[in-house]
């Protein structure tokens, strides 16, 4: 099979296509003939490493967390999966050698997940990391659900920066299909239509307006929860706008990795600043997070391209360089990998 890998840290260069064996489904394990791999940023982060040439977690990578495609073989106990069944897969390179950059990966069967038969294969390679940490940010508020569904933000305010990103587009369709009044902070008039296809209620543009100003003409009692791509460079504006007992959810660290804040205002508001990174959370919480996520699909609700405000950009396996670079560079929108074309 088709394989793109990579044995030490650096740029997109590392990577090379190689042939190799098709892996066998062990006990509890499914292997899955991808047919797209979506690429994320934590894909190039962990390609590229704290410094170029240095040794890598396994002697050979593949690529990738996310990815969609079909079961091809089940191993022994593994009941729910059959092959055939269309499925998307999750972190399937978290603390293993496999990411889904290649023809076929066999994962254990609770990160293969099932796509209903009107759901594309696209939607299912855009779902794992960005669709999963946004139902976590989601779930953070003091007093707020641990789950989504329909209802569980209604009278909820979110406030999402950076909208048409990856994680921003999840998140402002699970706002909405939850209940909440969704907006959203964008760069230029461009994102602020992608943002808006999205479903976002309102969209403001930081560089032409005065963000805060603008927060709080449309909800002022304050938000009760922000999700936060640029915890630096965004913290005056969260200060600003955020409503007693809200909670400001940090996904990313886009500006820099230095966060200073006000202490007495956020004191005066009681705020929660939460982190979040979908790798490390509880089993439990990410089991809810597949779960929400799989019914919200079901519901039609994370639909992908340009009409639902998230572009998307194809190549083919032997570019998944070109690929990585493309996220690299912060095109906006979803880039995927056709691991079969």
């Amino acid at each position: 099979m088709k394989a793109v890998v990579y044995s030490s840290t650096g740029g997109p260069e590392v990577l090379r296509l190689v042939e190799r064996a098709v892996p066998e489904p062990g006990p509890g394990q499914v292997r899955v003939a991808v047919h797209v791999s979506g690429v994320n940023p934590t894909d190039w982060k962990s390609r590229r490493g704290a410094a170029p040439g240095q040794p890598t977690p396994f002697p050979v990578m593949v690529p990738n967390q996310d990815g969609a495609g079909v079961v091809d073989a089940v191993g022994p106990g593994v009941v729910r999966l059959r092959p055939g069944a269309r499925v998307w897969v999750w972190e399937a390179a978290w603390q293993r050698a496999d990411g889904t950059a290649q023809e076929y990966v066999v994962l254990p069967q609770h990160q293969v997940v099932e796509l209903p038969d009107d759901v594309s294969l696209d939607v299912g390679a855009s779902l794992g990391i960005p669709a999963l940490t946004a139902h976590r940010a989601l779930t953070v508020l003091e007093g707020g659900p641990d789950r989504l569904l329909p209802g569980a933000l209604l009278d909820r305010t979110v406030l999402i920066a950076g909208g048409a990103g990856a994680v921003g587009h999840a998140a402002i369709q699970l706002a909405r299909w939850a209940g909440a009044r969704v907006l959203t902070t964008v760069s230029g008039p461009g994102k602020a239509q992608l943002a808006t296809l999205a479903g976002a209620h309102h969209v403001i543009d930081y560089r032409a307006q005065d963000a805060a100003a603008a927060v709080r003409e449309l909800e002022p009692g304050g938000v009760d929860l922000v999700l936060e791509v640029a915890p630096g460079p965004n913290a005056a504006l969260d200060a600003a706008v955020l409503a007693p007992g809200a909670t400001v959810a940090v996904y990313a660290n886009n500006g820099g990795e230095e966060l200073t804040l006000p202490v007495r205002a956020h004191m005066t508001t009681n705020t929660r600043y939460q982190f979040v990174l979908v790798y490390t959370v509880s089993p439990r919480a990410k089991e809810h997070a597949v779960e929400d996520v799989s019914a919200a699909v079901g519901a039609g609700v994370l639909g992908v391209g340009q009409e639902q405000g998230l572009p998307l950009h194809r190549y083919p396996l032997a570019e998944v360089a070109a690929a990585h670079a493309a996220v690299q560079s912060g095109v906006t929108g979803k880039v995927l990998v056709d691991v079969r074309h």
